[in-house]
């Protein structure tokens, strides 16, 4: 792991949130789908190895990471931040590689959370992270500002866990960091499981009776082809239906309404002790009201988690007016038609039918979750 990262520049004031003004209008894509939502990747290196996402065969002691010159700075990073949130952007996903890895993440955190909507709202700050180095930040974080985290957990067995991240990090050290979390306020706490068949299906019951009564929300992921391990195969995806039905089995499930952008189908335990949710991307694609934009740490605009293309977004974050960068966003976000789960059964045939693959994608280390 490469320990060296770019020093912050000094932050930059934000004035005071004065009075509310109106909302900017929808700034829409191709298939009227608004911009939301931005997950920020801060790093693209990450302390774990997991299988399904970061192999050792792939990315090894030589992979040739981002070097620190090569990574926006807090500035520019801030900039990008108040550009989105000038085109309707409420909320802001702090992602990665592990973001916890940046030096100075909690001064950035708070930088994001003083910005507010058109509307005159605070920004909601959220982010995703592996929970190795949680339990020491959480407070710190909590207190800068940040308003959800989720958290990865695949398994609560710790041989199981220690294989899928490959670096033989205990499960117990993530424990203590959703405890950490929790107690700090970053509510609702969310842990995401991938599930992947013969490696961790068998841990979907004991991670829900660990939550049960937690106040937590557990998500199970299906096991997705994110141009990780070169060998993913769909004999290895476990349906979201299939999940729902083994918990069914073990309790009644009470499905919840489903808001307009989420990524989970989301069930509460009849009993009231716990929320789930089931992210489908493979069976069944939710891109019709996708309204996510991501941006790399080095400051690509990536218009779907699978695209081939991207925007770069760091010319415009010298010199020129910040009127450029919003508008290199919108017209961006305007020519925007990705929907590549929904078309991946059609490539999935023709990667079958030529023996390649069909939709190389950017890695998810570098663009986030």
């Amino acid at each position: 792991m490469q320990a060296a990262l770019m020093q912050a520049l000094p932050a930059t004031p934000v004035p005071p949130a004065s009075a509310p003004h109106a909302a900017a209008p929808a700034v829409l894509d191709q298939l009227g789908r608004p911009l939301r939502d931005l997950r920020l990747s801060v790093i693209d290196q990450c302390n774990f190895r997991c299988t399904y996402c970061m192999p050792k065969s792939r990315f090894g002691r030589d992979y040739p990471f981002l070097a620190p010159a090569q990574r926006l700075s807090d500035d520019e990073l801030l900039r990008l931040v108040r550009a989105f949130v000038g085109l309707g952007v409420e909320k802001v996903r702090l992602t990665g590689g592990e973001p916890l890895l940046r030096k100075g993440i909690e001064s950035l955190v708070e930088r994001i959370a003083a910005l507010r909507t058109g509307d005159g709202r605070q920004v909601e700050v959220a982010m995703t992270t592996n929970g190795s180095l949680l339990a020491r930040k959480a407070r710190a974080l909590r207190d800068a500002g940040l308003g959800r985290v989720t958290v990865s957990l695949d398994s609560l067995d710790d041989g199981i866990f220690r294989a899928m991240n490959d670096v033989d990090f205990p499960v117990g050290r993530v424990l203590e960091g959703i405890d950490a979390a929790c107690a700090a306020g970053l509510a609702p706490v969310k842990v995401n499981c991938v599930v992947e068949r013969g490696t961790n299906d068998g841990q979907v019951l004991p991670l829900l009776e660990h939550f049960r009564g937690s106040g937590v929300t557990l998500r199970f992921i299906e096991y997705m082809d994110v141009e990780g391990p070169s060998g993913w195969s769909q004999s290895r995806v476990v349906p979201s239906d299939e999940l729902r039905g083994r918990v069914g089995r073990a309790h009644a499930l009470l499905p919840l309404a489903r808001r307009a952008g989420d990524t989970a189908s989301s069930f509460l335990l009849a009993d009231g002790s716990l929320k789930l949710g089931f992210i489908s991307s493979v069976s069944q694609p939710f891109c019709g009201d996708c309204t996510r934009a991501r941006v790399s740490v080095d400051g690509r605009l990536h218009l779907c988690l699978f695209a081939t293309r991207s925007v770069d977004l760091r010319q415009h974050l010298g010199a020129c007016p910040e009127q450029d960068l919003a508008e290199a966003i919108r017209q961006a976000w305007q020519a925007r038609g990705d929907r590549y789960s929904e078309l991946r059964a059609g490539l999935r045939a023709q990667t079958l039918a030529s023996g390649k693959r069909q939709y190389p994608t950017v890695r998810m280390s570098l663009v986030g979750g």
